[in-house]
């Protein structure tokens, strides 16, 4: 059975666009694979901590010398490394916020990038031991950024997916969404078309 991770990270939960547009990924995608499952992590709703001192160091003693308190900061790192490691598809809603990427998007990749668990060092640089996975981001916008230098989200999320070994990456871009109800309609609508073709061709792959 094939699993599909759907990440959230609007401030508005299930009302974001991005949400919206993972959400009808996630359907298309259940359409395709009714045999599948879905499995949703809206770090929008609950929130990813940020990372502290206390818990890097969680994430760095050794398990039987782990505190009680460690113990459940690296158990919560692991649950989300589990759930990421568990899926086939990944798909991802990405708004842009400030230029950026959601904070909360940042703090979940804190905690989900730990050496020797998902990722490792060796005398050729760091290697991903996420490997064989395909990951899909539809990331929204208010204006225009795609291909511009503005554009700091497509890189970085890119190469974090590499260091974890996910290289397999689609993006599915809606923008100008604050410029006119034409304009948001006209993207949102594009957006959709390509997300059904994304997900017919994953469905003709796996076939």
């Amino acid at each position: 059975m094939k699993t599909l991770l759907q990440i959230q990270t609007s401030l508005f939960e299930a009302n974001g666009q991005s949400s919206r547009l993972a959400n009808h990924f996630a359907q298309e995608w259940l359409d395709a694979n009714p045999d599948g499952r879905v499995v949703v992590r809206d770090i929008g709703r609950e929130p990813v901590p940020h990372l502290t001192a206390e818990r890097f160091q969680a994430f760095l003693a050794k398990p039987a010398d782990r505190t009680p308190e460690q113990q459940v900061v690296a158990g919560f790192s692991d649950a989300l490394i589990e759930e990421l490691r568990a899926a086939d598809v990944i798909v991802l809603g990405l708004p842009m916020y400030n230029f950026g990427v959601p904070s909360s998007l940042k703090s979940y990749f804190d905690h989900i990038a730990r050496a020797g668990v998902t990722f490792k060092y060796t005398d050729k640089g760091a290697v991903g031991l996420l490997t064989g996975k395909k990951a899909y981001v539809v990331a929204t916008r208010g204006g225009l950024y795609a291909g511009t230098p503005a554009d700091s989200q497509t890189s970085y999320v890119r190469d974090f997916l590499a260091f974890l070994g996910i290289t397999d990456v689609e993006f599915v871009y809606a923008e100008g969404l604050a410029i006119g109800e034409a304009t948001r309609e006209s993207a949102l609508a594009k957006a959709r078309e390509q997300i059904d073709v994304l997900t017919a061709t994953e469905w003709k792959q796996a076939a």
